[in-house]
């Protein structure tokens, strides 16, 4: 589990960055430390024998909980003149993690030496460590009493602290933790360094009693989690190594980033990636769900009752926050706490709202759970409220955004949220309000969706009338305003003028899916993204080639994301491009075992022919769960897997690259079902 020389273990939203050879020190450019809820509590953390730092010989990611460093003092010139080595074995469960420290003697004399761990703790907010501006007005504190050092920070209510304790005797100070140890010859000693990290109560903020703790039987727990994790998956047997190893990497990565929020009475939903993304995104957990509603149908329960139970009640411009709005994030740092960001519960996304009715009408015909749907209908209804009037900030009938919050929000509250992701062709950036493709696409799918549970469900058909008409009317007023005509393909977004800001992005892949393209036209859409302008190789770049801002390596204007490819290759099959949808998950799958089979947030742009390999984008999170779910919903696209009338509908098309694919015991409605498919050559689409 690593990036580049760093190694990472993490469960839920508490995680460890360390070198390859385990320790932690500080450093503006690296994510490293321990941290849990949104704070770095430990920031330092070197391991010395006789002064000399650790040298890795192998690192070992054994799960996603665990991992062991192979290390000798100093640098060796040769492996076999080290006279000690060292084993790290680290830890990590709920809030707390542990290390195991084994030192060998290799001598045929006893060693005398003095092990040393230095400790620190700068109790950094993760945007501080991400903007590399860290500065702590509260109090810090180290302490030594009872055997155990004590770090702390206390910011008026805000406190936070962590606990450092040796199974063997030890001597501790300020700084650290001493061994003066004799190891006879051919021997070794050992010791477990825990930390327990301590979260105390603040407006807002998780208390201590809410964070499990941790055991000293944590592995043994982590494992059996794990195991019941993979038995509710489907089996997957396949002729592609590259997909059958990234579909269970992807799984092990989801099991690692479920994450417990303190409204969810202990049930899990998916964070949104390491390192910057461990807690509840509004807009990533729920096409997550999405993605993986072939394969764990169980999470989008808890996310849909997380996102209802945050859903917005009054008008908040530092969040923003309106009646009916589903939220963006939620942090729980000092920064969030103190209000000098406004993520404690922040708004500013302008499609989480759409998805949230279409993964719950999805996860009822997945599933056919009709009870959360009419558990869950006033906060449907206030959704769709919140479509028809508050996102229409011009009254034109589209989603548009605009933060209200002109300190801090964010500018651009799409799913591509960098500052420069939304630009006219020539690479001007259009004024707010802006209303881009994709999410007039979630509105539709929004109604059409509702309007199926208002009928079915609500037992209200005149609402379900409405509902349809709305869509209906959105989707001509849509291919009117948003074709360029002299282009053929649909702008990226419209400016406030209800001009066309005219860049040709992977944005309008998300029509595909949503249905709003008119059929017509779906052939030029699909010919651009599959064209060299846009396909790499491996993957939809997010920005055409010839684009103003276009950057092979630039966040969101010119990468490929994995999770914005499976979904445009769902969308393309729901058109019927089969050969266009496979092509898609084709190059995803063959660029997976270029990163060790775990698919990252973004890779580079670059063709395919100019690289051999996918190239990495330098501060991708990983794991991160959508790209963690990306097999899921490649799979279901292959094999054609759609729940209708209470039955699975198997209709696959597979690459002759791929080959057979097995995907057994799928769960939903029809209890558990397999679907098979093979290349053949002969179907067109």
């Amino acid at each position: 589990m690593s990036a580049g020389n760093l190694v990472s273990i993490l469960q839920g939203n508490t995680f460890v960055v360390s070198d390859e050879a385990g320790d932690i020190a500080p450093s503006s450019r690296r994510p490293t430390g321990v941290f849990t809820f949104d704070t770095r509590f430990i920031s330092t953390w070197v391991l010395t024998v006789d002064g000399q730092r650790m040298y890795a010989l192998s690192t070992d990611a054994l799960q996603y909980y665990e991992a062991r460093f192979y290390c000798v003092p100093g640098e060796p010139t040769h492996y076999v003149d080290a006279k000690l080595s060292v084993i790290r074995h680290r830890t990590i469960g709920g809030s707390s993690f542990q290390e195991q420290l084994t030192v060998l003697n290799h001598m045929g004399e006893d060693a005398e030496i003095r092990v040393r761990l230095d400790i620190d703790g700068d109790f950094a907010d993760l945007f501080e460590v991400k903007d590399e501006q860290i500065y702590k007005p509260g109090l810090s504190e180290v302490s030594v009493r009872d055997g155990q050092m004590r770090l702390t920070y206390e910011r008026e209510n805000f406190r936070r602290s962590a606990v450092i304790s040796s199974s063997e005797p030890a001597k501790i100070d300020r700084r650290g933790v001493i061994w003066n140890i004799r190891i006879p010859p051919r021997s070794r000693w050992s010791t477990l360094v825990r930390v327990d990290i301590l979260v105390e109560a603040a407006p807002g903020q998780p208390s201590e009693a809410s964070i499990q703790q941790h055991t000293h039987h944590v592995r043994a727990r982590m494992r059996d989690q794990l195991d019941r994790w993979m038995d509710q998956a489907p089996s997957l047997v396949c002729d592609s190594e590259a997909l059958s190893r990234v579909y269970r990497r992807g799984l092990v990565d989801l099991a690692a980033l479920q994450y417990t929020p303190t409204t969810t009475a202990g049930r899990s939903i998916p964070a949104a990636g390491l390192p910057w993304f461990m807690t509840m995104f509004g807009r990533d957990s729920m096409i997550v769900c999405l993605q993986t509603l072939p394969c764990l149908p169980g999470m989008a329960v808890t996310t849909l009752r997380a996102m209802a139970l945050a859903q917005g009640g009054k008008f908040d411009d530092f969040r923003d926050e309106e009646p009916g709005k589903i939220l963006h994030e939620v942090r729980y740092g000092e920064l969030a706490a103190f209000e000098d960001q406004p993520h404690t519960s922040y708004y500013g996304a302008a499609d989480s709202t759409p998805l949230f009715l279409i993964l719950l009408d999805e996860y009822e015909r997945w599933t056919g759970d009709s009870d959360l749907v009419r558990e869950l209908e006033q906060d449907a209804r206030l959704a769709l409220a919140w479509i028809d009037t508050y996102a229409d900030l011009l009254g034109t009938g589209y989603i548009w955004y605009r933060t209200r919050n002109l300190r801090n929000g964010l500018e651009n509250q799409c799913w591509k949220d960098s500052p420069d992701s939304i630009s006219y062709a020539d690479g001007r950036i259009p004024e707010p309000p802006r209303a881009t493709c994709e999410q007039q696409g979630y509105a539709y799918d929004a109604r059409i969706r509702a309007a199926r549970l208002a009928r079915e469900f609500w037992s209200d058909p005149a609402y379900a009338d409405q509902l349809e008409r709305q869509a209906a009317d959105l989707k001509e007023r849509f291919n009117r305003d948003f074709w360029v005509d002299d282009g053929g393909y649909y702008a990226l977004a419209l400016d406030r003028d209800g001009g066309h800001v005219d860049a040709l992005a992977s944005n309008m892949g998300h029509l595909l899916w949503s249905g709003i393209v008119d059929p017509e036209r779906a052939a030029q859409v699909v010919a651009h993204l599959v064209s060299p302008r846009m396909y790499s190789g491996w993957g939809i770049r997010t920005l055409a080639m010839d684009q103003g801002r276009y950057n092979p390596v630039g966040y969101h204007v010119g990468t490929v994301w994995p999770f914005d490819n499976s979904i445009i290759a769902w969308g393309m099959r729901r058109y019927g491009y089969r050969q266009e949808a496979g092509l898609v998950a084709r190059g995803i799958i063959e660029a997976a075992p270029f990163f060790d089979y775990r698919l990252p947030e973004a890779f580079a742009g670059y063709d395919r022919d100019l690289t051999i390999h996918p190239v990495e984008y330098p501060t991708a999170c990983s794991p991160q769960a959508w790209s963690a779910a990306t097999p899921m919903l490649l799979l279901r696209t292959l094999l054609g897997l759609e729940p209708h009338d209470g039955h699975l509908v198997v209709d696959p098309a597979i690459p002759e690259e791929i080959g057979r694919v097995e995907l057994l015991d799928i769960p939903g409605r029809w209890g558990r079902m397999d679907a098979f498919g093979r290349p053949d050559a002969s179907r067109k689409r």
